[in-house]
């Protein structure tokens, strides 16, 4: 812990670099992926404070939006379209999903019921298989089946059609640290 102390305190001494964020905000990207401490969305992109609105959750799942029923992922998507005008939403998945493996191979999650709930929300891959340490077919297919989800958001739905929105689904490898982004056309994930 005292190595990110100390860089905090460090950090703090340069607010001339952070002066104008005190103005507001206007990213062009919603950002949604995992909480895994390996993926940082700002190295990947390169993106300075303010570029990017996150959302992160385990397993960069989206959950189903139903009205009447507020969750942080559905008000955050909302605030994103709706409020910041993002033009970009880019959901990212990556190699070595603890939440995708766990999906992939069943696995008893009973200890944990709060991470059973939450995974119970994702279809389980019925073409993946359990022996792919990366799960590299499963989360690229559970990053479709989120951006399919998102449509199911007003905001978004509206956005879309309006031609001010689009939808990316990124696939990031943490031991390489490549980026394949997922071309329609070819219904493949392809390098950036």
């Amino acid at each position: 812990m005292q190595p990110l102390i100390d860089h905090a305190r460090s950090f703090g001494r340069r607010p001339e670099e952070f002066a104008s964020l005190a103005d507001g905000q206007s990213p062009q990207v919603l950002f949604i992926t995992c909480s895994d401490s390996r993926v940082v969305p700002a190295l990947i992109t390169g993106a300075r404070p303010g570029e990017l609105f996150e959302l992160r959750t385990a397993g960069n799942i989206v959950p189903p939006y139903v009205p009447g029923r507020p969750t942080s992922e559905a008000a955050t998507v909302e605030y994103a379209v709706d409020v910041l005008g993002v033009s970009e939403i880019v959901v990212c998945g990556h190699s070595h999903c603890g939440a995708v493996g766990a999906l992939v191979r069943g696995e008893d999650l009973t200890a944990v019921p709060a991470v059973r709930d939450w995974l119970a929300q994702a279809q389980r891959p019925s073409d993946a298989s359990g022996d792919d340490p990366t799960v590299a077919d499963a989360v690229q297919n559970h990053v479709l089946a989120q951006l399919l989800r998102l449509r199911g958001y007003p905001c978004v739905e509206r956005a879309l059609t309006r031609g001010r929105l689009r939808l990316h689904g990124w696939y990031y490898e943490v031991h390489t640290g490549a980026v394949r982004e997922h071309r329609a056309h070819t219904d493949t994930f392809e390098a950036l």
